[in-house]
Parts: C-alpha cells; structure tokens; sequence
C-alpha cells in the first residue's frame, strides 16, 4: 500500500506541534493561572475556527445546541480544563501520558454504553493500561503529585466520555466536523471563561511568554494542528494516523524530561512504559476475514 508523503509530513509536524504544547502549557503557569489559561487559549482557538468556518463558507448556523453544548462540556472544558489543571502539580510528561489514556476508556465506555463487546487484544491492552496506571499514581505514597495525576486521568476520561458522544451526535444529526468542531468549542471556551472568573485568585502577568504561549496553542495547537489532522484522516489509513498519533504523549514526555528536568522514578518509568505498551496493542487494526485454521 502506497502512503501519501504530504500527509505523513503533516502527521509529523502534527506529533510536533501537539508534544511541545505540552511543555508550552506547564511552561505558561507562573504567568497565569490554569483555568484563565486554558479559558483564552480556548476562546482564542474558537475564534480562529470560527474565521476558518466563515473563509471555507461552510455557513455559520450552529449545530444544534444542547447536544452540541454538551460535547463541549465534555470536549472542551472537561478535557482542556482538567488537564491544564493537572500540570498544576504534575509533569508535563506525566500528564500527557495519563490524558492519552482516552482510548481505554473509549473501550469502557463504548462496552456499557454502545453494548460493543470487546476483542481479545482490548482486554489485554486495558489489564496492562490498569497496571501502567497503578504504577504512575503510586497510591501507596500519597504524594502531592498523585493529584495531578488523577486530574490528568479525569481528562482523559472526559475525552474519552466525549469520543463516545460524539458517535452518538453523528449517529442522531446530520452535522458537518468542522462546524461541529467549532460550536462545541465555543460553548466550552464559555464555560471554562465562566469558571476562570469564578477562581481567578491572583493577576495575570502578561509577560512574552505567556503572549507566545497562548498564540502557540490557540493558532498552531487548535486551528493549524486540527486542519492537519482532517488532511491527515482523509489522505491516511485510520490504523496509521492512529498509530502516529501515539507518538505525541511519548515525545511530550521525552520533551519535559529534557527540557523541563522532569525524570520519572522507577516506578513511574514501568507505568509509563505499560501504558505505551497499551496503547499500541489497542492501535493494532483489526484483521478483517480472517480464519483460524482447522
């Protein structure tokens, strides 16, 4: 099978973009607090794919409204809230590892609430996922960090609660991605706007950092990385964007070790490394027609 060059350069610049803005998002902290941050990344971001609706004429009628303001909810304040939130007392590299543990709970959710059974690859990679996260947390020391850590698995729970309604969304209405993409994200930025005021406790400094920071993530992390992303889906295998994907929680981590000074510990290693393991078992695409022999 012949694989498209464009989009596996895009697919790279993508795991680029993503697993610095990791580092960006810790890094911006001392300058803002993580829910005025996440709030003016967001409202930033929306307002760029609002202009990417408006340039592409794809009409600018929301889609329709409770549904999509849940998946927002879940999408946008959930996940980005609970993970900016995370690398408040956690590592860059932990967290991004931790908020990558959507696909598990894809396969969870997708078990109770889509009654999709699973294959025996996915209760493997979900028993190694458990370990992995068992041994990031460490509950048996109770350190400060286990808090960041469980933010972090908060946001990819939501993330992942937000894969499976948006399947039911799609399934229910006739609703173009992009807009989609764009309304939920505006009806989260509100919400994480409203919750940024309600917990604002100290001034934000508007230092360059903070300035590059939110241009990082609102014009290369949102609009630029989610117009790569469809380019990708529609030019690449689903099994190869997939498992490209992969790479961005591993380089994040990779990233805040060197830049960032965040080395695990031994314990913290062997989960991560059960959590990587996990994630590429679960990527494997599913063979299709295929016989045990007789």
């Amino acid at each position: 099978m012949k694989l498209n060059f464009p989009a596996l350069i895009a697919l790279v610049c993508l795991t680029c973009i993503w697993s610095y803005g990791w580092i960006v998002m810790k890094s911006v902290l001392p300058y803002a607090g993580a829910f005025d941050f996440a709030a003016m990344r967001c409202t930033l971001g929306a307002a760029l794919l609002l202009l990417v609706l408006k340039v592409r004429n794809r009409g600018m009628k929301p889609p329709p409204l409770l549904p999509t303001f849940i998946l927002g909810l879940l999408q946008t304040a959930g996940m980005v809230g609970f993970s900016q939130w995370a690398l408040v007392s956690g590592g860059a590299g932990k967290v991004a590892i931790l908020t990558y543990t959507m696909p598990f709970w894809v396969i969870l959710l997708a078990a109770l609430f889509l009654k999709e059974r699973l294959r025996k690859l996915q209760y493997l990679a979900t028993g190694i996922a458990v370990c992995g996260m068992v041994l990031i947390l460490q509950p048996w020391r109770m350190n400060s960090g286990i808090v960041g850590s469980l933010l972090a698995l908060c946001s990819g729970l939501l993330w992942g609660a937000s894969v499976i309604y948006a399947k039911r969304l799609y399934l229910r209405y006739q609703t173009d991605l992009l807009s989609l993409t764009t309304w939920q994200m505006v009806w989260g930025s509100l919400v994480l706007t409203a919750i940024a005021l309600a917990t604002h406790s100290r001034p934000i400094e508007w230092h360059p950092y903070l300035w590059g920071g939110l241009l990082y993530n609102a014009v290369l992390g949102t609009a630029v990385a989610w117009a790569l992303w469809m380019f990708i889906l529609k030019n690449l295998p689903a099994s190869v964007a997939g498992m490209g994907s992969l790479a961005v929680p591993i380089c994040g981590a990779l990233l805040s070790w060197g830049l960032l000074g965040e080395r695990p510990n031994q314990f913290e290693a062997a989960g991560i490394l059960c959590v990587i393991l996990a994630l590429v078992i679960v990527s494997l695409p599913v063979g299709k027609g295929t016989k045990t022999a007789s």
